[in-house]
C-alpha cells in the first residue's frame, strides 16, 4: 500500500522513482497523494516530473502540480505557470500559478505579474500584488500598483492604501502607551447622556466595549420619534465609542431585531432588522467587522410567536419564536495586525490573562437569559464573562456605555478589568448604587459620580 515512506524513499532515490510511483498506478487518488506529500524538493529535482499533471482533467491535481512547480522557484517553469495562470478553467490553479511566479523573485516575471492585475478575479489581483511588492522601490512596480488605488475591489484598494498611504493617526490627546488606563476611568460609574460623557475623554482611552443599546420604542426607557431618529442616535453613540477607543481594539454590540406591536387586528406588526441597519453604518464611521456571535435563548424563555400557526397551519402565517441575539464584533480599523495588540502586554499579563479551561468553539453560545425587578433587560453574567475574556487583557479598561443594572462592570472586576459605565436613568443609577456593598464592587473603591463631577474630575488629570 502507498504510504508517505514510499514517496520518501522515492525522492532520495532520484526523479526517475518518482517519476515510476506517479506513472505506477493510473488513479487520481493516487497520483493526488503523491503530489501532495511530494514535501521539500531536493535542488537537483527535476519539475518535469510534476510539469506533466499541468494538463490534468482534475483541477485539484493541476493545483498541486503548479504548488510542487512553485517549490523550485526556478525560471524554466515560467511559460508553462503563465499559461496556466491566464487559461486555467479553475480560479484556485490560476492563482497558484501566479503565487508561483510570484515566488521566483525575478524581474524577468514582472510583465507576466502586472498582466495578472488586469485580471477579473480580485484573488488572483491580490496575489499578483504581493509577488511584485517583493519589488517595491522600482518606479515600474510602483507605478503599476499605485494605479489600483481606484480598483473596484475594496480588499485590493486597502492593500495599497497601506502600502503607499499609510495612515497617520490622529490624537486629540498626548499619546499613552497602548496598556496605560486614566485613572479617571478606574471603575467609575457616571450618571449622564453617555455621548456626553464620552466627549469629555480623549481619544484613545478605552480597550473594549461591550454593551447592548436600548431597542427601539420596546420599553418605557426606550421611545425615540422614528425610526431613524433611532439609529441616527445610535449611530453618534458608537462614532464617539469609535473615537475613544484604542487601536486595533474591540467593540462587541449585542442587539437584535425588535417587534412594535400592532395597534389593532385591523393593523400589522413592525418588525425592525436594528443589527442589520446598524451595521452599514458602523462600518462607514471606520469599524471592521469581525465576527457574528449568535447568543440562543432556550424557548421556554421567548415570547411565544408562533402559536397562532400552531392552531390553523396556514402558509403565510408561519412566525417562529425568536430565541436568538446577535453579538456582533467590530475591530477599530488599523493597519497593525493583531500581534501587535497583543505585544503591547508583558509575558505576566499575557500569562494571566490567557482563557483556562473549556472555551466556546462556535459562534453559537447556549445562555440562559437573565432577570431582575429593577431592569427587565439585564446581561447574563456568562455572556459578560466570555465576552470580556475573550476580547480583553487584565488591567483593560471596559467600557458600557448603557450600563443599566452594572453587570459589565461587576464581571470585569471580577476578571480583574477595570470598569467604566454610564447610565442616565437614575432609577438603575441608583440601583447600582446600593449594590456597592457587594464585594465584586467594593475590593477597589468604585465611584458614583454626576457628570458635571466626572468632567471636573478628567479636567483636572
Amino acid at each position: 500500500m502507498l504510504s508517505k515512506d514510499n514517496i520518501r524513499n522515492a525522492l532520495q532515490t532520484g526523479n526517475g522513482a518518482v517519476n515510476a510511483l506517479l506513472r505506477s498506478k493510473d488513479d487520481s487518488n493516487h497520483i493526488r497523494f503523491v503530489l501532495e506529500n511530494l514535501g521539500f524538493l531536493p535542488d537537483d529535482f527535476d519539475g518535469s516530473v510534476v510539469r506533466q499533471f499541468l494538463q490534468h482533467r482534475q483541477a485539484n491535481i493541476r493545483l498541486l502540480a503548479i504548488k510542487n512547480l512553485g517549490k523550485l522557484k526556478t525560471l524554466a517553469y515560467l511559460e508553462d505557470l503563465s499559461c496556466a495562470a491566464f487559461t486555467d478553467a479553475n480560479t484556485n490553479v490560476r492563482r497558484e500559478a501566479v503565487s508561483a511566479i510570484g515566488r521566483m523573485r525575478s524581474k524577468r516575471a514582472w510583465d507576466v505579474l502586472m498582466r495578472a492585475l488586469e485580471d477579473e478575479d480580485p484573488k488572483i489581483v491580490c496575489q499578483a500584488i504581493r509577488g511584485l511588492l517583493v519589488f517595491k522601490g522600482e518606479k515600474k512596480i510602483d507605478d503599476a500598483l499605485q494605479s489600483l488605488s481606484r480598483h473596484e475591489n475594496e480588499t485590493v484598494r486597502q492593500i495599497i492604501a497601506r502600502e503607499y498611504q499609510p495612515a497617520s493617526v490622529t490624537r486629540t490627546a498626548p499619546f499613552q502607551p497602548h496598556t496605560a488606563v486614566n485613572d479617571c476611568l478606574k471603575n467609575v460609574i457616571v450618571c449622564g447622556d453617555t455621548i456626553e460623557v464620552m466627549r469629555c475623554l480623549s481619544a484613545e482611552s478605552i480597550h473594549l466595549t461591550f454593551t447592548s443599546p436600548p431597542y427601539y420604542n420596546a420599553r418605557d426607557y426606550s421611545i425615540y420619534p422614528s425610526y431613524e431618529k433611532y439609529l441616527s442616535f445610535l449611530e453618534e453613540v458608537f462614532r464617539e465609542v469609535y473615537r475613544i477607543t484604542k487601536e486595533g481594539r474591540f467593540f462587541v454590540l449585542n442587539t437584535s431585531p425588535v417587534i412594535v406591536p400592532r395597534v389593532s387586528r385591523a393593523h400589522s406588526s413592525k418588525r425592525y432588522p436594528i443589527p442589520f441597519d446598524i451595521h452599514p453604518r458602523l462600518i462607514k464611521m471606520g469599524w471592521d467587522f469581525v465576527d457574528d456571535i449568535v447568543w440562543q435563548k432556550p424557548e421556554s424563555s421567548v415570547k411565544n410567536r408562533v402559536g397562532g400557526f400552531m392552531q390553523h397551519r396556514k402558509p403565510l402565517g408561519y412566525k417562529p419564536n425568536p430565541v436568538t441575539e446577535y453579538l456582533m464584533v467590530y475591530r477599530k480599523t488599523t493597519t497593525r495586525l493583531l500581534d501587535w495588540n497583543m505585544r503591547q502586554y508583558d509575558r505576566k499579563t499575557v500569562e494571566e490573562s490567557k482563557v483556562k479551561g473549556d472555551y466556546e468553539t462556535t459562534n453559537v453560545w447556549q445562555i440562559d437569559p437573565c432577570f431582575n425587578k429593577v431592569h427587565s433587560a439585564v446581561f447574563p453574567k456568562d455572556l459578560c464573562k466570555r465576552v470580556i475574556q475573550y476580547y480583553s487583557y487584565r488591567g483593560d479598561v471596559v467600557f458600557d456605555p448603557f450600563a443599566g443594572s452594572g453587570t459589565v462592570g461587576r464581571v470585569a472586576k471580577n476578571l480583574k478589568r477595570h470598569f467604566f459605565l454610564t447610565e442616565k436613568d437614575k432609577t438603575y443609577f441608583s440601583y447600582m448604587q446600593s449594590q456597592k456593598r457587594e464585594p465584586l464592587l467594593d475590593n477597589t473603591p468604585t465611584r458614583f459620580l454626576s457628570l458635571k463631577k466626572f468632567a471636573e474630575t478628567v479636567s483636572c488629570q
